[in-house]
């Protein structure tokens, strides 16, 4: 079970960057578009590649490390979601309500995982 929640989570993390990435082609080529565009590139695709880091974390502390970089990038990404919709940059935003409510429950779940393991590593 704990494998498939792995999996499940990882192939929520590349969906996830796969649909940034769609999102980033949606936005004008303007400067702020661009702008924009570049940032969610790298932070909308960043928690997928780090995770996989995390799964092979040398120790707990590499392992929390680690999946707090996944978390700050989710953070980012969520930002930059919120600044495209509320702009806006797309001509529907509303199209990003369900990649904002995800990008939430990433968060939720990487805040729990790094509470979870850091009380783990004082017991």
């Amino acid at each position: 079970m704990d494998n498939n929640r792995k999996y499940d989570l990882e192939e929520r993390l590349i969906k996830f960057a796969i649909r940034m990435l769609e999102v980033s082609e949606l936005l004008p080529n303007t400067k702020a578009g661009s702008h924009i565009a570049g940032q969610l590139v790298r932070c909308g695709t960043s928690p997928a590649f780090n995770y996989g880091e995390a799964q092979s974390a040398e120790s707990l502390k590499d392992f929390v490390h680690k999946m707090g970089i996944c978390l700050k990038e989710l953070r980012e990404t969520s930002i930059c979601l919120k600044i495209i919709v509320l702009k806006p940059l797309v001509n529907n935003p509303e199209q990003l309500k369900g990649d904002l409510a995800e990008c939430g429950e990433l968060i939720a779940i990487f805040t729990k995982s790094i509470k979870t393991a850091k009380s783990d590593k004082k017991e």
